[in-house]
């Protein structure tokens, strides 16, 4: 049995180069570990419909369902920053895009078969 080496681009932060990433500047994803990525707003359901929005984006890029594995809620009363950051503890893998080059590498060597 031979193992194959599939090679991941991957930025500086260890997630996927084409990762679709959150569109507002207040909002990141973070290192290690549990990749979270955060939404940070006065207003929380903006915040929220920003997540529901990257998830989406995430989930069509990735072709598969994200798996969160956990929702944070805090919120933060200094003076001059956003009141909620809510943070989607993700699978790393799913960041770096395993599961889609998985699939894209399965799909390539199954037809030049």
């Amino acid at each position: 049995m031979s193992e194959e080496t599939i090679q991941l681009e991957l930025n500086d932060s260890g997630v996927a180069v084409d990762l679709p990433m959150p569109s507002n500047r207040r909002d990141k994803v973070q290192d290690v570990p549990y990749r979270p990525v955060e939404f940070s707003d006065d207003d929380l359901p903006s915040a929220l419909e920003r997540a529901a929005i990257w998830l989406r984006q995430t989930q069509d890029w990735l072709g598969e369902a994200v798996d969160v594995l956990a929702v944070h809620l805090d919120y933060d009363d200094t003076k001059g920053s956003p009141y909620y950051n809510l943070k989607l503890l993700c699978n790393e893998e799913d960041l770096a895009g395993v599961p889609k080059i998985v699939r894209e590498h399965s799909s390539s060597t199954t037809t030049d078969e």
